[in-house]
This record gives C-alpha cells, structure tokens and sequence, in this order.
C-alpha cells in the first residue's frame, strides 16, 4: 500500500514574477489524493490541495510549471 508519494514544483517560467524558475516547492500527496505544498522561495508558506488536479490548476500557469514525482 502506497501511504504517500513526493514531488517538486519546477517552473519554467515565473508569468507572476514572484516565485522565480527552477524547483520552486515540494511536497508530498497522500493516498487519498489530498496534497500538501511547501514553497521553498524566500517567503514561505504552506497550502493544502484537495488533489493534484487542483493544484496544478492554480500553480499550473499553462505549462510553465510541471510537477515532478520523486517517488
């Protein structure tokens, strides 16, 4: 049983111009899909997403930012 899996965010490019290019968070989602972020930019903060659906539908930017699995 597979309890939770990681991932970092890496953008490409920063359409807001405030969180910058390269790994930009990490994270972990849970078994049931519910996922949990930390921002490694110098100002921090933590969210919690439903699913990485919606993540990605607020951090997405069209493609300039793609999540990758580490596990």
């Amino acid at each position: 049983m597979e309890l939770m899996r990681r991932f970092v965010l890496n953008r490409m490019s920063d359409v807001s111009g405030i969180s910058g290019t390269g790994y930009v968070a990490c994270g972990v989602c849970f078994s049931d899909g519910l996922c949990v972020m930390r921002w490694t930019t110098e100002t921090s903060s933590t969210v919690v997403y439903d699913s990485v659906v919606d993540l990605m539908e607020v951090h997405g930017h069209g493609g300039a930012t793609v999540l990758i699995w580490l596990d």
